[in-house]
C-alpha cells in the first residue's frame, strides 16, 4: 500500500446522506446547472487569468471559487485571518482535513494556492483542465517510488514563494469516524523549503447541526450523485477556519509537525470568533 493511498472507512452507504431539510427537484436542478455553468466559465477563463499579475489573479480566483460554491447553494462562513505573517515573501503550505470535492473551491476562495492532487484528477472532465492550467501538482499516489519526487516538487514550489495546498489525510473522510491522520510527507517539503504550515479546518452544517454526510464525497460515490446531494441539501453551510501558521524550521521533525497541524485542525479551540460571514 502506497503512503499516498490511505484507505478511509467511510462509504457512500454509511456516511454520504442528508437527513435534514431538502430542496425540491426544480430549484435543486437550477442550482446544479448554475454551479456547472460557472465551472465551465472558469475553464474558459483560466488562460486569460494566467496573463494577470499574481495579486490580481489571486483576487479573481477567490471571487470565482466563492461564487461557484454559492452557485451550488452552499453558504460560506470564514473564520480567522488569511494574511501571511509580516516579513520577507515566502511560501506557505496550507493543510486541511478532507471531506468533499467542495473543499477545493473553499480553500481557493480564501487561500488561493497550487493544489496537490492525485494524478487521476488530471483526466477528469471540467475539473481536470482547470487544475492543470492552475498549476496543480499531480501526484502518483499508488507508486511509492514517486514519493521523493513529489516532496521535491512541493518543496520547489514553496521555495519559489508559492502557496501550496494539500489534504494530508490522503483521502476524503466524512468526519463521523474521526478522520485520518495527517501523512508527514508534505510536511517534509515545508521543512526543506523553510516555509510555514497553515492549518485549515473545514466542516459542514445545516441549521447548527453537523451535515458532513450531505457534503461528503467518499469511497466510490459517483460525482453526479454527490453533486445532487449537495444541491438538494437546504441550508447547507460550509465553515472554513483559518488557524495560526506553524513555523517549519530546520531541524523540525516532519512527523511532529504533522501531528501539530492535525491537532490544531481537530481541536475545539479552533472555534474562533467569525472574521466574516457570507450568506
Amino acid at each position: 500500500m502506497s503512503a499516498w493511498l490511505p484507505v478511509a472507512p467511510c462509504t457512500p452507504r454509511d456516511c454520504a446522506r442528508h437527513e435534514g431539510p431538502a430542496r425540491t427537484a426544480l430549484p435543486a436542478a437550477a442550482l446544479l446547472l448554475a454551479g456547472c455553468a460557472l465551472t465551465v466559465v472558469g475553464v474558459m477563463c483560466v488562460p486569460v487569468a494566467l496573463l494577470l499579475r499574481p495579486s490580481h489573479r489571486d483576487r479573481l480566483t477567490r471571487r470565482w471559487a466563492y461564487t461557484v460554491v454559492r452557485a451550488f447553494g452552499v453558504r460560506v462562513r470564514v473564520t480567522g485571518n488569511p494574511d501571511r505573517p509580516a516579513g520577507p515573501p515566502s511560501g506557505e503550505l496550507v493543510v486541511a482535513n478532507h471531506v468533499s470535492w467542495l473543499d477545493v473551491p473553499l480553500v481557493a476562495a480564501v487561500l488561493p494556492a497550487r493544489m496537490v492532487a492525485k494524478s487521476e484528477i488530471r483526466h477528469w472532465p471540467l475539473l481536470g483542465p482547470v487544475a492543470a492550467l492552475g498549476g496543480t501538482l499531480f501526484i502518483e499516489r499508488d507508486r511509492l517510488r514517486s514519493l521523493p519526487h513529489a516532496v521535491r516538487a512541493v518543496a520547489g514550489a514553496l521555495a519559489s514563494g508559492a502557496r501550496v495546498a494539500v489534504f494530508p489525510q490522503g483521502s476524503t473522510w466524512c468526519g463521523r469516524s474521526g478522520g485520518g491522520r495527517f501523512r508527514p510527507a508534505a510536511f517534509q517539503a515545508a521543512i526543506d523549503a523553510g516555509s510555514a504550515v497553515r492549518p485549515v479546518r473545514i466542516s459542514y452544517r445545516t441549521t447548527g447541526t453537523d451535515a458532513a454526510g450531505a457534503a461528503a464525497f467518499v469511497g466510490d460515490d459517483p460525482l453526479a450523485v454527490s453533486l445532487w446531494r449537495v444541491v438538494t441539501a437546504a441550508g447547507l453551510t460550509a465553515e472554513i477556519r483559518i488557524l495560526p501558521p506553524i513555523p517549519a524550521e530546520a531541524g523540525t521533525d516532519r512527523r511532529t509537525l504533522a501531528r501539530a497541524a492535525q491537532s490544531a485542525v481537530a481541536s475545539d479551540s479552533a472555534n474562533l470568533p467569525a472574521a466574516s460571514v457570507h450568506h
